[in-house]
């Protein structure tokens, strides 16, 4: 009798169950830490990209905003080894170690979401100045065993250092570095604008990211966006700088972070073809004028629209460990670095 008692219970279950997925109901089984009607365990993600937004206990968030395409730009510079300083980066190798890193870990962060986001778009596009022909043909060698979509552009520096002013904000001479610099963020900026149809990344090349970078940004946006019913401003690193400042903000949750509210970056972020093509004269403005400090135009913004980064870090800017905007607290660098070793 126990025994069909219990066939019974079983079958009752199992209707239930695909009652509970045709209405949309999720279910949650707390005695053996499991989803039924998703058929995942409670610690991984019941996130549906594209429809819904999964965080327990807090529930269910309907998708209003899917993400349609991911654009990543990556600027790259191998001959400079620090933009402003001459201090040394952390384990102090070439720069090209640091940029190939920076290249290998996005792409291992992509492949890792393009398993996710099946209905997502993704491509690289790489814009580089004065990297050596050896360099730029290991970055291709790269590029073509990733299985992504990609292109490699050499920086147009004389058409875009042509419109920066030779003295900032601080009565200075822009350096030549700084030229290529501004010039690369243009050079980026329109390329997102004339070729991006959503979301683009516009990254450095000292950043090293955690696997599931770009997947959890991903997810996060489409909440957050979905939750404000506004597009947003992800920055995937936090710098140590925002613990200087004392100054209250705002926490969300995301897919498996923590995010909170902050007013300043550096020019790593991802975006919307919405809000560049609403701050467009803000964002190219510095890449003309040497503001102080450089990111002020972003800065400005962000009193406007809403801007967040992770805790802990997504992304680990790789420069001299004593610098504020450097390496994230209570993360593994070491481990970071090792598992996107190119030797």
């Amino acid at each position: 009798m126990k025994e069909i008692k219990s066939k019974k219970n079983n079958l009752f279950k199992k209707i239930f169950i695909k009652i509970c997925r045709y209405f949309g109901v999720e279910l949650i089984d707390q005695s053996n830490f499991s989803i039924p009607t998703s058929n995942i365990s409670m610690n991984e993600s019941g996130s549906i990209p594209g429809k819904s937004s999964i965080t327990l206990p807090m529930g269910k968030v309907n998708i209003t905003r899917p993400i349609k395409s991911l654009n990543i730009i990556l600027r790259t510079c191998m001959s400079v080894n620090m933009l402003t300083q001459s201090k040394k980066r952390i384990f102090e190798e070439e720069k090209e170690k640091y940029t190939k890193r920076t290249l290998l870990s996005l792409i291992k962060s992509i492949n890792y979401a393009k398993d996710i986001f099946k209905e997502v778009k993704f491509k690289i596009h790489v814009i580089d100045h004065n990297s050596s022909k050896k360099q730029l043909n290991d970055i291709e060698i790269i590029l073509e065993k990733s299985n992504l979509s990609f292109e490699i552009l050499t920086l147009k520096f004389d058409e875009f250092s042509s419109l920066i002013e030779n003295v900032n904000e601080e009565k200075k001479q822009v350096t030549n570095n700084q030229k290529s610099n501004m010039s690369n963020i243009h050079q980026s900026l329109i390329l997102s604008k004339e070729t991006c149809e959503d979301l683009t990344y516009f990254v450095e090349d000292d950043y090293i990211h955690e696997k599931n970078s770009i997947s959890e940004m991903l997810f996060t946006y489409e909440k957050i966006a979905s939750l404000t019913k506004k597009e947003l401003i992800i920055c995937p690193t936090d710098y140590p700088f925002l613990y200087n400042q004392n100054e209250n903000t705002r926490i969300f949750l995301g897919d498996k972070k923590h995010w909170r509210q902050i007013d300043q970056t550096l020019c790593t972020f991802l975006t919307s073809k919405e809000i560049i093509d609403r701050y467009w004269d803000q964002m190219t403005s510095m890449c003309k004028f040497e503001h102080y400090p450089f990111e002020k135009p972003l800065h400005n913004i962000y009193k406007n629209e809403l801007c967040i980064s992770p805790v802990p870090s997504l992304a680990i800017h790789f420069t001299n460990i004593n610098s504020i905007y450097g390496l994230s607290p209570n993360v593994d660098w070491k481990r970071l670095w090792d598992e996107n070793s190119i030797e």
